[in-house]
Formats: C-alpha cells, sequence, structure tokens
C-alpha cells in the first residue's frame, strides 16, 4: 500500500480553490489537511464549497502538518511558504517559476534539508522537452507571448511606468529581453518565462518578448527552441480564468497533474 500524503495549500484564490476542491472530491493517495492564507476570513469563506472543512493555518504550521505544500500565494509570499516548508524537508509544489529566479537560494536550502521544490508546468507546454534538450546542447531559445490588455492591466511594470493599455487597436510590445529581466519586471504574468529558463538555457540566455493584443482574446505563448538534438517550436493558446485575466485556466490544472505523478504507478512524461 502506498503511503498517503497529506497536503497544505498556501493561497486560497484563483488556483488553490481548484486544487482544494479537486482533492476535497479524491485524488488517490493525497489528503488535504489544512490551507493557509494571508486573508484567513475569506480563505475561510472560500472553503464554503468544499464538503471537508480544514483548517486555516500559517505558513509554519502547514509545513508542520502536511507533507507537500501547494504555493499559489501571490509572489510576495513566496519565501514566506517555501522557507518552513524546504527547512522541514517538505515538497513544496508550485507554479512560481518568477519567484525561484528571485530566490535562487531556495534550491540550496532544499537541497541542505531534503526537501524538493516541484516546478509546475503552469500556463506553459514542452518542458519536457526542453529539459531534454539541455542534456545536449541548445543553441538558443525564444519564447514571444501575447495577452489581451486586460491581462496586463495590474502588471507591475505597467503599472509602474503609467503605460495605458485599454483601447489598443494594434498590438503594443511592452517588453523585449532576457527571461531573468521580464521576470523581473512582470513577477505575476511571466512564470512561464521563467520555467522555460530553468528548464533550458538559463533565464539570462533566453530571449522573451511581451506583447498587449487586442486581436487576442487567449494569453498566448509561443517557443522556439534549437538545439543539436531537435529543433521545435510550440504555441499554447490558454482560456483565461474569470477572477484573474493574467491567469489561466489550465495552470491549477497543471498543479493537479503535478500533485497526481507523486502517488501514480505510472507517471507519463520526464
Amino acid at each position: 500500500m502506498r503511503k498517503t500524503l497529506k497536503v497544505g495549500i498556501a493561497g486560497f484564490g484563483t488556483i488553490g480553490k481548484v486544487v482544494g476542491l479537486a482533492l476535497d472530491k479524491g485524488m488517490p493517495g493525497l489528503e488535504l489537511v489544512a490551507v493557509a492564507s494571508g486573508n484567513p476570513d475569506k480563505a475561510k469563506a472560500a472553503m464554503a464549497t468544499l464538503s471537508q472543512q480544514v483548517p486555516v493555518v500559517s505558513s509554519k504550521e502547514l509545513a508542520d502538518l502536511a507533507d507537500v505544500i501547494v504555493e499559489c500565494a501571490p509572489t510576495t509570499a513566496f519565501m514566506d511558504i517555501a522557507e518552513p516548508a524546504l527547512c522541514q524537508g517538505r515538497t513544496l509544489v508550485t507554479v512560481s517559476g518568477a519567484a525561484i529566479l528571485q530566490h535562487p537560494e531556495v534550491v540550496e536550502l532544499a537541497d541542505r534539508h531534503g526537501g524538493q521544490i516541484l516546478l509546475a508546468t503552469g500556463a506553459l507546454l514542452g518542458l519536457d522537452a526542453v529539459r531534454a534538450a539541455a542534456k545536449g546542447k541548445i543553441n538558443s531559445v525564444t519564447m514571444v507571448t501575447r495577452k489581451p490588455p486586460t491581462s496586463l492591466t495590474k502588471a507591475k511594470f505597467i503599472v509602474e511606468n503609467n503605460i495605458q493599455l485599454l483601447g489598443l487597436t494594434e498590438p503594443l510590445q511592452v517588453f523585449k529581453g532576457s527571461a531573468l529581466e521580464g521576470a523581473q519586471k512582470f513577477p505575476s504574468n511571466v512564470n512561464v518565462a521563467a520555467s522555460l529558463g530553468l528548464a533550458g538555457l538559463g533565464a539570462e540566455q533566453t530571449q522573451l518578448e511581451i506583447w498587449a493584443d487586442p486581436g487576442k482574446t487567449r494569453n498566448t505563448h509561443t517557443i522556439k527552441v534549437d538545439a543539436d538534438s531537435a529543433s521545435f517550436e510550440m504555441t499554447i493558446e490558454n482560456v483565461p480564468t474569470v477572477e484573474n485575466p493574467g491567469t489561466g485556466r489550465i495552470t491549477a490544472l497543471s498543479v493537479l497533474a503535478a500533485l497526481e505523478s507523486l502517488t501514480a504507478a505510472l507517471r507519463v512524461g520526464s
């Protein structure tokens, strides 16, 4: 018999609620035991959709209670969640590639305490192929992100520079540079670019363009990879969530797939 893993969710918003509901309905080998949130009252209210109520606790208490911590909080809260979890030797499941780039010390922290960071695919595709290509030689990796203007209006860089996106009649390039720089300027919007950088050449060598495109209704990412083993180009068009247009519906589903792989008898993909 496989051990049942106790799961805690840090952040009970757009992604966390989807994960919580799936665990509540039943995922083999996984049990939801607690939730942590920066807004406990809101989290408790959102939990009304679950058949089994669980306690709302602090990030430190979550690390004490759970074997696996699902991090889906704002980027600014990443270390408050990651540090106690990894110091306890827990598995941290996250889609916050940008936060990992901002805090690379978490990898050493996990290694030192016997923890593990599992960066879920999120809203991208092809990370398995990029990781495989990186075992050989990758010559170049580029990514072009096109989003409806409403998906970018709350982005850190857009707000700080007072860039007006509503009312656009043609695509506007709002960023061009490395994935590392893009993750710094758009920490909540281009986790996919950070993940791509971590999977392949590194974020500094991964080239990124971000466009606000009024002709798009979906968040669209196209990646191109040239390597000694293969050359490939892939595009994904993600349906935005109603609550947060900057987050695609598939992001939460990728977290569920990552969780499922922790206990599944068959795991597909590297």
